[in-house]
């Protein structure tokens, strides 16, 4: 495919019949004819310099575009969330019909970590490789498409390994999608925008939460297929599918692709089309086109031209294709990002092991707590507990369990006016202790309205750290690596997710404290390790 074809197809969606011509503006007739010559397009275009990357996004502005480029990626972010977070809100049904032990459960909260840790890398290598916004349209339909085809799993192994294939599409959604995001941003702005966008995973929270609240209580909504009893909490599975199948078509249809990737790829003509189209829409109300005769994109010359060609016979063989994948990896442990890579490597891994490690299993508590007490007061159940009635499905827990997803909101709000003045370095030390002071008194308290309280707690504070690291993440690394890099140390969080889920599921019947433990100690370790991050406040991106 050449370069103009690429273009072509990556430009289409959101352009449509726009033209970036103010000839073509029915007010913009007869009365200066000098402007609509020839002659004079070209004296003007002259006079307009050629911008770098930084200088393009200022000058494309701020306004419109990026509060609809907001709306869609906030939505597929929320998407990733529902599709993560419905299997939680399941277990307390789902395992009488699945007959699932406390074990079994473990492997199915964590299956979809498993799929995210080896999608993750593959299409963050992918994105950094062929572009973001195909990445995240192919992602987005795996997601979806396996999610819902979970709902009518008869058993409990091929249950499994749908979800596993489901959480194969979200690895790659959750770190393409804030690099596409961040190369949209003016640098004053992206900080407060990119936490605004990590919002969204409160709202897919709220809405899971919300969902399974309608939904799996209701349990005259099911459906006898004969060979299937469909469930309501089947049809909430379907429901949470929804969201990421429509986000893949949005994106198909209507987003450009990131200027930034384009030029990297040396498409200046498609770059400069997309900061056209962002100036258009961010000033609507004015005239005149985008102000750059060109772009400024550093090319390679004749290693420039043969690259695709060696790229191309590479991948056609499995072993050199490895190679090329593992490059990226190779080079965030050299100087000078070797320190920062270390530590977000245990950032990760402790943040990712203590927030899924424990909210997964945040309602299976809040339904053990519901004779009163602290969810480990009397942990110690038969190991026969698959055979327990989950029916009549107890409302209070789904409502618990909202009431926790909704303290997020605080936490948000916080980011947001906070994040381009403190900076993400800061919040997100501070939150990670807060976190782990906050998990601790979960196992120390005693009644089971203060622990839902610590909860909303941990919640609040806890979404502080993933906001502050999503945007320290985007900025630490350049754009060549970008993707690849947040791809990997996703796929390290998820290996600590699995791990934490299968810890829990070993250890809720037997000894619930030491998890939780275990939980406040890899938090306190993430705080300690944050602050050996650099400071990245409205840094330019590389």
């Amino acid at each position: 495919m050449s370069r103009r074809s690429h273009g072509d197809e990556a430009r289409q969606p959101l352009l449509g019949s726009q033209s970036e011509d103010p000839d073509r503006d029915p007010e913009n007739h007869g009365d200066a004819p000098s402007e609509s010559s020839p002659d004079s397009t070209d004296d003007r275009s002259g006079d307009q310099p050629k911008l770098n990357y930084e200088e393009a996004v200022e000058e494309a502005g701020f306004g419109l575009f990026h509060g609809l480029l907001l709306l869609v990626c906030g939505w597929a972010n929320a998407s990733d969330a529902v599709e993560i977070l419905c299997v939680s809100f399941l277990l307390p049904t789902a395992r009488c019909d699945l007959q699932l032990s406390s074990a079994d459960m473990g492997l199915l909260t964590a299956s979809i970590f498993l799929g995210m840790m080896l999608g993750g890398y593959m299409w963050g290598y992918l994105a950094d490789q062929r572009g973001r916004q195909r990445v995240l349209v192919i992602s987005l339909a795996v997601n979806g498409t396996f999610g819902a085809v979970a709902s009518l799993a008869p058993s409990f192994w091929l249950f499994l390994l749908l979800r596993f294939l489901s959480g194969v599409g979200v690895g790659g959604s959750i770190p393409v999608i804030f690099s596409y995001f961040s190369e949209f941003q003016p640098k004053l702005h992206r900080g407060a925008m990119i936490s605004a966008l990590a919002t969204f995973w409160m709202a897919g929270n709220i809405l899971a939460a919300g969902a399974a609240w309608l939904v799996i209580p209701r349990t005259f909504l099911h459906v006898e297929l004969g060979w299937l009893d469909f469930q309501s909490w089947r049809l909430f599975v379907v429901l949470c599918s929804i969201p990421s199948l429509t986000s893949a078509f949005i994106f198909s249809l209507a987003m450009p692709e990131s200027p930034r990737f384009l030029m990297e790829a040396g498409m200046e003509e498609e770059a400069l089309t997309v900061f056209q189209l962002m100036y258009k829409l961010n000033h609507r109300g004015s005239r005149k086109p985008f102000p750059a005769s060109g772009l400024l994109i550093n090319r390679k010359d004749d290693e420039d031209e043969v690259e695709p060609f060696r790229t191309r016979r590479c991948f056609e063989h499995l072993t050199c294709s490895f190679k090329r994948g593992l490059a990226p990896i190779k080079q965030l442990f050299v100087s000078p990002l070797l320190s920062r890579s270390i530590a977000l490597l245990i950032i990760f891994y402790c943040i990712s092991f203590g927030y899924y490690g424990l909210w997964m299993w945040f309602p299976e508590l809040f339904k053990r707590a519901e004779d009163g007490g602290s969810p480990c007061a009397n942990m110690s159940r038969p190991q026969s507990q698959k055979n327990e009635s989950c029916y009549p499905v107890k409302t209070a827990v789904y409502m618990e369990g909202f009431v926790t997803a909704a303290s997020n909101l605080p936490g948000n709000i916080f980011t947001i006016l906070l994040m381009d003045i403190v900076g993400g370095k800061i919040l997100l030390a501070g939150s990670l202790l807060v976190s782990s002071v906050s998990v601790f008194l979960i196992y120390v308290v005693k009644t089971k309205g203060q622990s839902l309280l610590m909860s909303c707690v941990f919640s609040g504070v806890s979404v502080i750290s993933w906001n502050a690291l999503d945007v320290a993440g985007t900025e630490l690394y350049p754009t060549q690596l970008r993707s690849s890099a947040l791809g990997f140390f996703t796929g390290v969080g998820r290996v600590a997710a699995i791990m934490g889920n299968v810890v829990f599921g070993q250890l809720v019947d037997t000894n619930c404290s030491v998890p939780i433990l275990v939980v406040s100690a890899l938090l306190l370790a993430g705080g300690l390790a944050s602050l050996q991050l650099p400071q990245t406040k409205q840094t330019d991106l590389t």
